[in-house]
């Protein structure tokens, strides 16, 4: 090896998807494939899950819920949770995409473009329960579910669910969120809505709190070996690290060595100065990040060509990396450049 890889092992996705439904059953597994999969690679991971029996995706946006859709073929439900704009909206409903309504005007906006199409959009209503993440404030709810009401008996949408974003900052603030959440989906049952779907929890509250994963519970990090900053290791979990970054050594002196992965590799220049463990190196330090190579001390025999694990399910985690300079799992994956090939076992 010649370049930094980045090899993702889909079995140990399967394995972990298995342990995550087990765990929340009998609710649904919505997967989150937001940020291209976390870096995974959005295509590989909706294919590999298809296959494991997943039938609910959750993206960002339009432009990845459009991708989730070619992915995943025409019997998944795919959600979508931020929509700009009308032209995204048709987009959205000509592929048969779910959308997460978090404001009167966006409700509207959907209506309009439903009823130009006559298309009925799929509609699920988020409740702000305390987060204040594009959410309809609890005061605005009854006046937001006559709307939608009206709009239903019209046929131009269908409000298949509730939900909402935890913002897990204590126990007794998300429990005061979940009773918000109850109160909305009782007034949208009370309005005549057959819902489908309620769905508040993610990786986290969905292993946690087992009172917190009604139908649907959205799942992402933990589906990807990564853990909660702070929170039960992976082992704990059940779940294995899914990606292994692995760069190679370019340069043997002295006093350190050269490693082939840099900050434009998606390295965070924030980690110079700390120690990382790679399993065949022992605890390194990383003494300077630069655009395309890393200086890190030496260790004993290190040779040219040599394979240095910079994180995986065998060396510090992502989120291992990530609590050293404050930031969270995903976001070490996220950042990995698609400069770096991946390398897929289990396709």
């Amino acid at each position: 090896m010649n370049e930094p890889e980045l090899r993702i092992d889909l079995d140990d996705f399967a394995a972990n998807l298995t342990v995550v439904r087990a765990h929340v059953a009998p609710a649904q597994l919505m997967l989150i494939v937001k940020d291209d999969a976390y870096g995974h690679g959005l295509e590989q991971i909706i294919r590999r899950a298809v296959v494991e029996g997943i039938g609910w995706f959750g993206a960002f946006d339009v432009r990845e819920s459009l991708r989730a859709r070619r992915a995943a073929g025409p019997r998944a439900r795919v959600f979508s949770w931020l929509t700009v704009g009308r032209d995204q909206i048709a987009d959205a409903l000509s592929s048969d995409i779910d959308l997460g309504v978090g404001d009167a005007g966006f409700l509207d906006d959907v209506a309009a473009v439903a009823g130009a199409s006559e298309e009925t959009a799929r509609v699920h209503l988020k409740i702000d329960t305390g987060l204040h993440r594009n959410g309809i404030r609890p005061e605005d709810w009854p006046m937001v579910v006559d709307r939608a009401r009206a709009f239903e008996r019209a046929g131009r949408i269908r409000v298949v669910g509730v939900w909402s974003h935890l913002a897990e900052a204590s126990d007794q603030e998300d429990d005061a969120a979940r009773g918000i959440f109850d109160e909305a989906v009782r007034a949208a049952e009370d309005a005549g809505f057959a819902l489908e779907v309620r769905h508040l929890a993610a990786s986290a509250a969905s292993f946690a709190r087992p009172q917190f994963r009604y139908d649907l519970v959205r799942v992402g990090a933990f589906c990807y070996g990564v853990r909660s900053a702070g929170g039960p290791a992976e082992a704990d979990l059940g779940v294995r690290p899914v990606a292994t970054l692995l760069a190679p050594v370019t340069h043997v002196a002295d006093h350190a060595v050269s490693i082939g992965v840099g900050a434009l590799h998606g390295l965070p220049s924030s980690l110079a100065r700390h120690a990382v463990l790679a399993p065949a190196q022992g605890r390194i330090a990383v003494e300077d990040i630069g655009p395309f190579h890393t200086t890190v001390s030496p260790w004993p025999h290190a040779a040219v060509g040599e394979d240095v694990t910079v994180f995986g399910p065998d060396a510090a985690s992502a989120t291992d990396l990530a609590e050293t300079i404050g930031t969270v799992g995903e976001e070490i994956l996220v950042r990995v450049s698609p400069l770096v090939p991946r390398v897929y076992r289990g396709e």
